[in-house]
This record gives structure tokens, C-alpha cells and sequence, in this order.
């Protein structure tokens, strides 16, 4: 099995045994992180990021040194051609015969296949919009296997904003794969896009809409929850009771000792941090989780 200059558009990109492989590699490397401190050597990835970003786009700039490459690129649209009317498409002409793969981080829905399309190397999605977040998606399923011994059979909430939350598209469609059993707890105004639930339906996986988060916490092994994506309502306001989808300590009390929370991250208010100090926090641990991740994305991907 070989991921040699696959573009990474969407986790559907990627076959169950595909992804294995990364989950794979990646825990291969946080056991033994200098067996790749080299093997990307020679290597150049371009970090292009018109849309703002810590974790994704550090974690990637700092996989791609850890194993030895070099990283160029930008991290704000108004420091590119894009400021003077340049293309995306014209763009990616003229990145990709710089470097070996390009990371690609763009507001626009569809911007990553389009950036393939046109690509003469590896596109890797960063983040395209609402849309997917593919990258995410796998730390999501590693640190989900590491904390629960398994990928196969699990009660995993979703709680936020669902309707924006690219994380949450991408990472309900790896899980159906697995057999999870999915709750999505949101106002109605944020709740998960119909084309997503038509997709699950399709694939046979089991899932229930709810308001409050504190119906299902003892039921559950991940409590998955997200920010209110406000940067994409186009200066609406939210609608919608939104204290159903806030999480203290107080909340967990009556959740299973093995249960986790997870968080894609930057959190605003929908986490108290009294939760950082109980046993069921495990969200630092999942950003920690990206490097490793990463690294095996790359180097599985320029065929190290």
C-alpha cells in the first residue's frame, strides 16, 4: 500500500486500511520520535494558509522539520498575490513546481479539490472553509484509539456548532466507518447539515439529535465539542439556547470513568477550565497528538 503523492482532499480520499496505515505510522513515531528525524531530508513543504491558524499550521510546519524537511509559505491571505486579484488556480501553478507537497488552508468550500485540480504535486487540506478538515479528522480517530483502546463500537457525542464545524463533517463519516454510535447535541440553527445526515443514513450509522449536552453524557465515551464558528455567520447573530452546549465539571459527574472530552480547538467559553483538572480532559493531549499525526501524513505521503 503505497500514499505516494495522494492529494488528502477529504477523509473519503482515503480507504479504512489507508487510514489504519496513517493511525499506524503515527503511533510508531510518538514511541520512537527519532526514527524520522531525517527521512523527509531534501524535502520542502509549502505551508499556504489564507485563513488563520495555530495548531494545524504549526503542527505541520514543525512535522515537516521534525523529520528533516524545510517549510516555506505564508500564514495570511494579504501576504500573497490573492491581495492583488491573483487566482487560486494561478496561484497553486505556481507553487507546486517549488516544493514537494503544499498544505493548503482557504475560506472558500471546494478550494482544495480545485487546488488538486491544478496541482502538479500533493494537496493536503488544511481547512477549506466549512467544508472538510481531513487532517483533524485522523488525530481525531488516533487520540480516540489512544484513549480508548479502540476505534470500533463507540458512543461519540458531537456538541456545538455542527452546522459550520468542519471538523465535525469530516470526523461523523470516518466514525460511521467504525460502527460509532453518534449524538449531535446543538441548537437547531447550528445542527448537522442535512447532506451530512443523508451520507450516515446511507451508511447505516445510528445517530439522535439533542439539546443538552447533560441527556447523554452517561451514555457516551467522547464528549466531542466545538466553538460556535461566529467568523462564518456573515455578521448574523447566533440562534438558539446555547447553555446546553457548555461543559463543566459539575456536567461530568455522572459520565463513565473512561469517558473523554475532546476539542478541536481554539476554545472560546464552551469548555470551563475546571474541566482541564478532572480525568475526562484530554484535549491538550489530542493537539499534542497532531504533530505525530502529521508527521506520518507526510511522510507516507512524499513516499519517505
Amino acid at each position: 500500500m503505497s500514499l505516494k503523492q495522494k492529494d488528502l482532499v477529504s477523509i473519503a480520499d482515503l480507504s479504512t486500511d489507508e487510514i489504519s496505515l496513517i493511525l499506524d505510522t503515527a503511533e510508531k513515531i510518538k514511541q520512537d520520535p527519532a526514527s524520522v528525524s531525517s527521512v523527509l531530508s531534501g524535502k520542502i513543504m509549502a505551508s499556504c494558509f489564507f485563513e488563520p491558524s495555530t495548531r494545524t499550521r504549526l503542527s505541520f510546519e514543525a512535522a515537516m522539520q521534525r523529520c528533516g524537511g524545510s517549510v516555506i509559505g505564508f500564514s495570511e491571505a494579504r501576504n500573497t498575490s490573492s491581495a492583488k486579484g491573483e487566482t487560486l488556480s494561478d496561484s497553486i501553478k505556481v507553487i507546486s513546481p517549488y516544493v514537494d507537497a503544499i498544505v493548503l488552508r482557504h475560506p472558500k468550500e471546494g478550494s482544495a479539490r480545485l487546488a488538486a485540480e491544478y496541482s502538479q504535486k500533493a494537496i493536503i487540506n488544511a481547512g477549506d472553509g466549512s467544508n472538510r478538515h481531513p487532517t483533524q479528522t485522523l488525530l481525531d480517530l488516533f487520540t480516540i484509539r489512544e484513549c480508548q483502546d479502540k476505534l470500533d463500537s463507540l458512543h461519540v457525542a458531537l456538541i456545538g456548532d455542527l452546522k459550520y464545524g468542519r471538523t465535525c463533517h469530516s470526523l461523523v463519516e470516518a466514525l460511521a466507518r467504525f460502527g460509532a454510535r453518534l449524538y449531535f447535541v446543538s441548537p437547531e440553527s447550528l445542527a448537522m447539515p442535512q447532506t451530512i445526515c443523508d451520507k450516515l443514513k446511507l451508511a447505516g450509522a445510528k445517530f439522535s439529535f439533542h439539546r443538552d449536552l447533560s441527556e447523554i453524557v452517561d451514555r457516551v465515551d467522547i464528549l466531542y465539542m466545538t466553538r460556535i464558528q461566529k467568523e462564518r455567520f456573515g455578521g448574523g447573530e447566533v440562534q438558539g439556547d446555547l447553555s446546553g452546549c457548555m461543559l463543566n465539571a459539575e456536567k461530568l459527574k455522572n459520565a463513565k470513568p473512561s469517558m473523554r472530552v475532546m476539542h478541536p480547538l481554539p476554545r472560546v467559553d464552551e469548555i470551563s477550565t475546571d474541566v482541564d483538572k478532572t480525568d475526562h480532559a484530554y484535549y491538550f493531549q489530542q493537539a499534542e497528538n497532531g504533530l505525530y499525526v502529521r508527521q506520518a501524513i507526510l511522510k507516507l505521503l512524499l513516499g519517505a
